[in-house]
C-alpha cells in the first residue's frame, strides 16, 4: 500500500467583518475576527503527481442548482498553485466538505493545508496564495487585519454556530464591486459590512436569512462575502437548530448545506 498523509483543512467562519480603508492599489482594508470550524476538507498526499477532487457537500432539499467543484482549471487551482509555490511534487485526493462559492474559505483552507505539510509557517509567503490563505495557515480563533496578512491569535473559545449555505455561491469581486457602490449597512444593524451589498448582486440570499432568522429566533450574520449564513447558539442547542433548519428548507424548493459546526483550535 502506498503511504498516504492525510491533512484537514477547516473551514474558515468570518464572525465580524468590517472594511476600514482601501489601498492606492485598490484593496480593501479589512478588520475581522475569524474562526476554524469542524467543518473540513480532507487532503490525501501521496507520491506521484496530479490532483483528484471527490464532491461530498452534503446538500439538503430538492433544488438542483448545485455548484460545479471542476469550473476551476486545474492549473489555477489553489493546491496546485500551493505546490508550486513551496516547489513540491504528490498526488492530491481532495475530499471537498466545504461548499464553494460560500463565504467559508475552502480554498484558501486547502492551500493553507498543502502548507502545512511542506512545513510552512510563513504567513508573508501565504498572502502570496490569497487574502485568507494567512488566516487559514494559522487556525484557531484570531483577529485579522489589512488585506489578510495580518493575523493576531485570540485566546479560544467554546463556539457553536449553525451555518446554512444556499446551492449557489456569490462572486467575491462582485460583492466588492457593490459595496463600493451602496456602502455598508447601516450602523448596528449587521456584524458584515457587505452584507448589504451581497444581497444586491444575490437577492436571493434575503430568503435564506429570513429562513434562518426564524427557525433559530436569532439575527443571522452573513460569512464574508457570502452565499453562507450563520447564527451562534449555544453549543447544546446549536443540533436542535439545525434539524429544525434543515426540516425547513426540505419543505420548499430550496437546496442547501446545513451544519451546526463547533469552533475548533
Amino acid at each position: 500500500m502506498p503511504k498516504v498523509d492525510r491533512r484537514l483543512a477547516p473551514a474558515k467562519l468570518t464572525r465580524t467583518f468590517r472594511i476600514v480603508g482601501r489601498r492606492d492599489d485598490g484593496y480593501h482594508l479589512i478588520e475581522a475576527e475569524m474562526v476554524a470550524l469542524d467543518l473540513a476538507d480532507e487532503l490525501e498526499f501521496s507520491a506521484g503527481d496530479g490532483l483528484e477532487v471527490v464532491d461530498a457537500v452534503r446538500w439538503v432539499g430538492s433544488g438542483v442548482e448545485v455548484p460545479v467543484l471542476s469550473d476551476v482549471p486545474v492549473s489555477e487551482n489553489l493546491v496546485v498553485r500551493a505546490l508550486d509555490l513551496v516547489g513540491r511534487r504528490a498526488h492530491i485526493r481532495l475530499v471537498k466538505r466545504i461548499p464553494p462559492g460560500a463565504g467559508l474559505g475552502g480554498g484558501s483552507a486547502d492551500a493553507a493545508a498543502v502548507l502545512r505539510w511542506a512545513g510552512v509557517k510563513d504567513l508573508a509567503l501565504a498572502a502570496r496564495l490569497g487574502a485568507d490563505v494567512p488566516f487559514c495557515l494559522r487556525g484557531g480563533r484570531a483577529k485579522v487585519r489589512g488585506v489578510g496578512e495580518i493575523v493576531e491569535a485570540l485566546a479560544p473559545a467554546d463556539q457553536a454556530f449553525v451555518i446554512v449555505t444556499p446551492s449557489f455561491g456569490v462572486s467575491t469581486a462582485a460583492v466588492y464591486a457593490a459595496f463600493d457602490e451602496v456602502g455598508a449597512p447601516a450602523p448596528g444593524s449587521a456584524t458584515n459590512d457587505l452584507e448589504r451589498a451581497a444581497i444586491v448582486v444575490e437577492p436571493r440570499l434575503a430568503h435564506y436569512r429570513e429562513l434562518l432568522a426564524e427557525a433559530s429566533g436569532l439575527q443571522p450574520s452573513l460569512a464574508g462575502s457570502g452565499s453562507t449564513w450563520f447564527v451562534e447558539c449555544e453549543p447544546p442547542e446549536a443540533p436542535a437548530v439545525a434539524s429544525e433548519i434543515r426540516r425547513r428548507v426540505e419543505s420548499t424548493k430550496l437546496s442547501a448545506l446545513v451544519a451546526a459546526t463547533r469552533a475548533v483550535t
